[in-house]
């Protein structure tokens, strides 16, 4: 996550890494996981009576989530100030980036929803994209790296999905789906059994989303944070804060596992509200893209 020769900038001496490098060792040991210091910690570290960075410190993971989303507006924001006919290189990137999203919501939920559900699940991928590669940055942390913040985007999207399956199956409806569209005399019987087991799957969804980002992300800290020691402890008789750049290769796996790991969390979210959207209406939304 960050390259063993910067950590350097960490501090104007070896005697200040040296304690940068304890305070994580020390965090690591409280949490169970190795963890390479950001710039929030280390200001912690360093600073620690101040009474905003303690605030700082107990939400960083927000705090590396709003930056994600100041980033996220700036380009937005950049991209459209000034849309021309003919795109400059940021505009281009942009529109080629929102239709490659809008071609694969809709090859899920069809053109008519997927038209609907695009800036949703688009901006969720985003999201969760910069947010995965923030911590590949020197001082810096992905806020995904929390189950916190999994589980609050896992339970936006859960809640959304039952939102529109109220919205467009209507109560009866949405009653009816979570009973398992009972038909038949043995479909009514079982509808005691159904719907809590409906109920428990509808649960698990969030759940699932949540735990599978918070892994895979979590995992990648952790294997560069490894590294990033491995490569510091064989240049330790130098007393030095600099360290062998082991990490590196991993640093190009966590790239693509990264993006990976936010495509397959907006797929199953998109999966979802396939699942709850009217079959009727989706089967035509189907129909009609291929159509076109």
């Amino acid at each position: 996550m960050i390259p063993g020769v910067i950590l350097a900038a960490v501090g104007r001496a070896a005697e200040h890494a040296a304690e940068t490098a304890e305070h994580a060792a020390e965090q690591a040991q409280a949490s169970g996981a190795p963890e390479l210091p950001n710039f929030v910690t280390v200001l912690y570290h360093r600073f620690h009576d101040v009474s905003f960075l303690q605030w700082l410190h107990q939400w960083e993971n927000v705090v590396f989530s709003w930056i994600v989303v100041i980033l996220m507006c700036v380009i937005a924001r950049r991209a459209s100030r000034r849309a021309t006919l003919v795109p400059g290189k940021l505009q281009n990137f942009v529109e080629m980036f929102v239709e490659a999203l809008s071609n694969l919501v809709s090859g899920v939920l069809g053109t008519k929803y997927g038209r609907q559900f695009t800036p949703f699940l688009g901006t969720l991928f985003i999201y969760i994209l910069l947010m995965n590669l923030l911590g590949l940055f020197p001082l810096m942390k992905s806020p995904t790296s929390s189950w916190n913040t999994t589980v609050a985007l896992a339970i936006c999207v859960f809640c959304y999905v039952q939102y529109t399956g109220v919205r467009r199956l209507g109560i009866v409806g949405y009653l009816d789906h979570m009973c398992g569209q009972p038909r038949d005399l043995v479909s009514i019987i079982l509808v005691p059994l159904m719907l809590p087991l409906h109920i428990m799957e509808e649960l698990a969804k969030p759940l699932s989303l949540s735990l599978r980002l918070f892994g895979n992300v979590t995992g990648e800290d952790v294997l560069i944070a490894i590294f990033v020691g491995l490569g510091v402890a064989a240049l330790g008789f130098l007393h030095l804060p600099i360290g062998l750049p082991l990490h590196v290769p991993f640093i190009f796996l966590a790239l693509l596992t990264s993006t990976i790991q936010a495509l397959v969390f907006t797929l199953l979210s998109t999966v979802y509200f396939s699942m709850m959207l009217p079959h009727e209406e989706h089967g035509e939304g189907h129909l009609e893209c291929h159509v076109d």
